[in-house]
């Protein structure tokens, strides 16, 4: 048999078998084997089928749980929330972690395809004349070569559509975050909101009580100047007055600090919105009707147990990711040339060159270092499982907690009005007496005592009462919604914030 004949064989032999191994490889992807690793389930947590507590509705309002802050019908705490929701550095770094996890998920999602590189290069070079760089040879000579050279993963067992459903479910680990950031934020705005207000209540209380004291101790030196009382009663008015009046430096630092914390939660500096809300307004009252769903539904609703979820779910997924490298690995690889010594011969048929490689590759000794990746994986899902179980029953704790506090404070709340409405009344009957001269002067004492006392308490409890409201949303996971216009713009791979 003749070298060209033997040669012929040979290469029909070599086309035969590449065929077969691209025709295996082309069949294998489009057959593609279920991806390893487990599939994927949802943790099922048994909950109560009803509240223990309950919330007394008053009036229906048919306000959403989405936008809860509107039962306070009150403009500037609206405004107050715009702008933390445009502007909070809290939530506008929370929106950039959404931008970069679906980065992540792209880079994931770009295994699927092959990788195509273009390649371009030039040579010039000279060979010795003592190893054959002759007379009559180019000598020097030069090459050219431009071309594309290709790689493919073929995922037979879904090592790239494990890392892809990974990540992909980190991105919702990412979008949960933004919408816990923003449940917390809007609760932390109207909370030092209402605690401005409360403040500023107590205050205007402890002002109006220093000028009635002022005026009793008036009376009081002028009975004391005429010989009617003696000087104790003078010294015990001073005190009272005094004893009041310490009363406003205690508290400004605390209305200082609200405003300071809430312009900090709206973008702004420290300061910035004394001037806004020095006009004085009472506490925002909401109108208590809260529809308050089965605790089934609280796991669809509040944002840490969704994203706890999502956590689980790309971290089983990663399980899938470390049981592929038990199996083998698949590839295939090419390169298209044209390489001439020529420059205007690169284009020529001639210059034509290729390669295609099928591949595979298939770890089969590692130590036990995949099987021990496997249990890591296997491990923190686990994990995060008992996470997850471990926030929904500290929701169930943090809203039962709550109704029981939102409907004690509005109790206490209720109690505290009558008692100021009696120690009023106790005030007014006392003054008259004393100046009447029916009564000691440590009656009148004792009643402006209660009464100033019995303010304050009410004030504080109004407030409370507003805040553990607050607090009872937040819990219930109000303040965002499916249609989020940061969550959609930020579908085009843009960072946005809500305008």
């Amino acid at each position: 048999m003749s070298m060209q004949v033997f040669a012929k064989n040979n290469l029909k032999d070599v086309r035969f078998h590449l065929k077969t191994i691209i025709t295996s490889a082309l069949f294998l992807l489009m057959t593609a084997c279920a991806a390893v690793g487990p599939d994927y389930k949802e943790p099922e947590i048994a909950v109560p089928d009803a509240w223990t507590n309950a919330v007394i509705n008053e009036v229906n309002s048919n306000v959403s749980l989405e936008q809860w802050w509107t039962t306070f019908n009150d403009p500037i705490l609206d405004s107050l929330l715009e702008r933390a929701r445009n502007a909070n550095p809290e939530l506008l770094i929370a929106v950039e972690r959404i931008d970069e996890a679906r980065a992540f998920s792209r880079i994931a999602g770009g295994d699927r395809y092959p990788d195509l590189n273009a390649t371009a290069s030039f040579d010039r070079s000279k060979i010795s004349e003592n190893l054959g760089g002759g007379v009559f040879a180019d000598n020097p000579s030069n090459t050219w070569s431009t071309g594309l050279a290709s790689s493919w993963e073929i995922d037979v067992f879904g090592r790239v559509r494990r890392t892809i459903e990974a990540a992909e479910a980190d991105v919702g680990v990412s979008i949960e975050d933004y919408r816990d950031v923003m449940v917390s934020l809007y609760a932390q705005v109207a909370i030092n909101y209402v605690n401005v207000r409360t403040l500023q209540q107590r205050i205007k209380f402890a002002r109006s009580n220093i000028k009635n004291q002022t005026d009793t101790l008036g009376i009081v030196q002028s009975r004391f100047d005429a010989g009617l009382v003696p000087k104790f009663d003078v010294a015990q008015s001073k005190y009272n007055l005094a004893n009041t009046e310490t009363l406003i430096p205690e508290l400004i630092p605390f209305l200082e600090q609200a405003l300071n914390q809430l312009a900090i939660l709206v973008g702004q500096a420290p300061g910035s919105l004394d001037k806004e809300l020095s006009q004085k307004a009472e506490i925002p009252t909401p109108v208590i009707d809260i529809s308050i769903a089965p605790p089934a539904e609280l796991l669809r609703q509040r944002p840490d147990i969704r994203q706890a979820e999502r956590q689980v779910a790309a971290q089983s997924a990663r399980i899938g990711v470390a049981t592929a490298d038990l199996y083998p690995t698949f590839s295939l690889s090419g390169a298209l040339t044209l390489g001439a010594t020529d420059f205007g011969d690169v284009a020529e048929n001639d210059s034509v060159g290729w390669s295609l490689v099928p591949g595979i590759r298939w770890n089969l000794f590692s130590g036990g270092k995949v099987e021990g990746l496997i249990d890591v994986e296997e491990s923190r899902t686990k994990q995060a499982v008992i996470r997850y179980e471990k926030i929904v029953l500290d929701a169930l704790s943090e809203v039962e907690t709550t109704m029981v506090a939102v409907n004690q404070e509005r109790l206490r709340a209720e109690k505290l009005s009558e008692a100021v409405d009696a120690s009023q009344e106790s005030v007014d009957l006392v003054s008259t007496s004393y100046i009447a001269g029916l009564t000691d002067f440590q009656s009148l004492l004792d009643s402006q005592r209660s009464l100033f006392t019995q303010q304050d308490r009410l004030v504080e409890s109004q407030g409370l009462a507003v805040i553990n409201f607050i607090n009872l949303n937040r819990a219930l996971g109000g303040g965002w919604s499916l249609t989020d216009p940061v969550l959609i713009n930020n579908t085009n791979s843009q960072t946005t914030t809500t305008k």
